[in-house]
């Protein structure tokens, strides 16, 4: 039924200006819209509804990512604007946080100022 339809995504803030600032800034987002309850970012096409919230529970698993073709050269400019990428165990990560997937997959997490866990993934 919902085949065609477009998807729209969701989180959430507690901090309105410090995810203005890193979405727009360090991620490079396009914002679309701003009202005092919400944020809307442009995706590559997809939106991003992103609440203003009092307080934020961010789940504990990997909520947003984006699929690219150069998984090292990404980590390397977020990391010059201040990312800093997740570690987990029992993963083995590069130097750059990147884990290796017995298929080739590559995944690196990091985290938005309101604690969501974002990644980078390169089939």
């Amino acid at each position: 039924m919902l085949q065609d339809s477009t998807p729209i995504t969701f989180l959430a803030t507690d901090d309105r200006e410090t995810s203005l600032d890193f979405f727009r800034s360090v991620l490079g987002l396009n914002l679309l819209h701003e009202e005092p309850g919400v944020l809307v970012w442009d995706l590559a096409g997809i939106m991003l509804r992103m609440s203003v919230l009092p307080k934020v529970e961010p789940a504990p698993f990997t909520a947003l990512g984006w699929l690219v073709d150069d998984i090292r050269g990404h980590c390397r400019e977020l990391a010059a604007r201040g990312v800093q990428f997740e570690r987990y165990e029992p993963f083995d990560q590069d130097d750059l946080g990147i884990h290796t997937f017995p298929d080739g997959t590559q995944v690196a997490w990091f985290k938005d100022p309101a604690g969501n866990l974002l990644s980078l993934t390169q089939p």
